[in-house]
């Protein structure tokens, strides 16, 4: 099951279930899971690190890289999901918010192929 055919809840239910049956509700303050999530992070961009931008796109396309590279793509994903768990925030609505205010920060028109800060 891909993307395409797979839910945020269920990707919630299955990380809420691997931590019910772990106890580590006790653990998963928010500072601890933004912490966490900002380590994963780190652990991702570290497959990246001294590549330029076009090459790093080659870089997961490398057999050896591939895997560890989802790994830690899925434990920045896991944090994410358990710090939208722990603070009760509906990600695809956050999202959607978040892309209305973008559209208007950043108009098509304008800022279309710039980056501009």
């Amino acid at each position: 099951m891909g993307d395409a055919a797979t839910t945020v809840a269920e990707l919630k239910d299955i990380v809420r279930r691997f931590v019910d049956e772990r106890a580590w509700q006790p653990f998963h303050a928010p500072k601890n899971l933004v912490m966490g999530l900002a380590v994963e992070t780190a652990e991702l961009m570290e497959h990246f690190l001294w590549v330029d931008g076009p090459a790093s796109f080659e870089v997961a396309k490398q057999p050896d890289k591939r895997e560890p590279i989802a790994d830690e793509l899925a434990d920045v994903f896991c944090h994410l999901l358990n710090l939208s768990i722990a603070l009760d925030m509906d990600l695809s609505d956050a999202l959607r918010a978040k892309m209305v205010k973008n559209a208007v920060k950043y108009p098509a028109d304008v800022y279309r192929g710039k980056y501009t800060v």
